[in-house]
Order: C-alpha cells, then structure tokens, then sequence
C-alpha cells in the first residue's frame, strides 16, 4: 500500500519519541541519584542541631565503603558528632570536615547515617559537599553547588536554614578549645622545705643559726670574762701572801 512522505513521517514520530522516552528512563537512575541531607529545627545560631544523610548508591557493583564530608564555612570538624550511621561505621575528623566510612553495605543499597552539630552557622543555606567512594574504589562527587536542573546528578546535599530565634547568640569555636589543665592529684603534692632568707648582703642564710651563733659567741665570751677574773683574784691573793710572809721575815 503506497503511503505519501507525509505519513511516513506521522508514523515514525510516535516512534522516535517512544525510543527517546525509553533511553531517558533507562539513563534517569543514574541521573537522580545524589546525597539527601534533612534536620529538624535548622535555624541559624540553632545547637545540637541532628543533621541526617542518605547517600545513594549508583553502582550494582559494589557497595559504599567511605562518605566524606567537607563542611561548609561556620561548622569546623571539631564541631560535628557522630550519632548514628551503618553497622561497623566510625567518623575520622578531617583537616576539611570529617569522613564516615566501614564495611562495605550491601550492594544496591543506600547509606544513611546522622551526626549532631554543635551550632549551625548563621547563613540560609549549608552545602556539605560529599564523596562517595565504594568497596571497588569508584568515587561519585556530590560537589556542584550551581542549582541542580533536569538530569543534573553532582549537586552537593544543600540544607536550608531559617532565621535565628531571638536571643540566639553564637557559641564559641570548639576548633580552637582553651588549654587544659591538669588536676594535681592530692597523694603527689609535697610539702617543700621554705628557700632560706637573705642576710642584709643579699646572701643566703639561715636566721635560727645566726642567733645560735650568737649565743655561744656570747656564753663564750662571758666564759672568758670569769675566767680572766679568777685568775686575776688568784694572783692578788698570792701577792698578798707573798708581802705578809715578807713584812714577817723583815721584823
């Protein structure tokens, strides 16, 4: 049956867009999957702030070992907690943020997990920028921060934030903490005999044996002084003797 150019072309429209549909469904998994990011209560200045992830996987190959995090301005790592996240998974604080990462999860499955930051920086919005790495080594960058349009699968996770409530002030920074100090415990501390004081030429000394050595310096002088005077008594008697038993020869 003869058909004009015209309706060829009718018939074959529905199916060029028909074979496009498909190839849009087929790629779109790979195109909508990305990193989610959600907190309750999310206003500026706000403390203790739970804040959730889902990470979504794009392989059938392997599972998601590692997420790291590189925190907007305003959140340090020393800011962020670890709350809860797959079984086996620990937080290692970065010089950039922090990472999330342990046993391979299943594979096709998502990873979620959630930390608490100490206070949420005042802004409108927070982009926390994640790699996604998986068990055979591939990595996925959530890192765009240009706004996500139709197919765009690298926009980072972007948490909106509302205004501060009255009276909220900002906390100190917990990336710079004051030095610690170290209590002395009670069975180490000694008592320390007192430094000796220094006599009028500035040399050291000790008063209670100065005045000590005064005092025998003076008994021993006073020792002298009795001594010298009996001896002296001695030889007045003796002279005085001595002129009696003289005068008596004379007469």
């Amino acid at each position: 049956m003869f058909r004009s150019p015209t309706t060829r072309r009718r018939l074959r429209a529905p199916l060029v867009v028909s074979a496009a549909l498909a190839v849009s469904l087929a790629t779109a998994g790979s195109a909508v999957a990305h990193v989610e990011v959600e907190a309750k209560g999310a206003t500026a200045l706000a403390e203790n702030v739970e804040v959730s992830f889902t990470a979504e996987t794009e392989s059938t190959a392997a599972g998601i070992t590692r997420l790291e995090v590189i925190l907007p301005a305003g959140i340090g790592p020393g800011d962020v907690v670890y709350k809860s996240g797959p079984a086996g998974w620990e937080l290692t604080r970065t010089a950039r943020g922090y990472a999330v990462s342990g046993p391979a999860v299943a594979v096709g499955k998502d990873a979620a997990y959630a930390v608490v930051v100490r206070q949420l920086p005042e802004a409108r919005s927070l982009a926390f920028k994640t790699l996604q790495t998986y068990g055979d080594g591939r990595v996925d960058r959530w890192i765009e921060l240009e706004k996500a349009g139709a197919g765009h699968g690298n926009s980072a996770p972007v948490l909106e934030v509302g205004p501060a409530a009255p009276g909220a002030r900002p906390l100190a920074s917990a990336t710079t903490p004051p030095a610690a100090t170290t209590p002395v415990p009670s069975a180490s501390v000694t008592s320390t005999p007192a430094a000796p004081r220094a006599d009028a030429k500035g040399e050291p000394g000790n008063a209670g044996e100065e005045i000590r050595q005064k005092e025998a310096d003076s008994s021993s002088a006073v020792a002298k002084v009795i001594v010298g005077a009996v001896l002296l008594a001695l030889v007045l008697a003796g002279a005085v003797l001595w002129f009696r038993r003289r005068g008596g020869e004379e007469s």
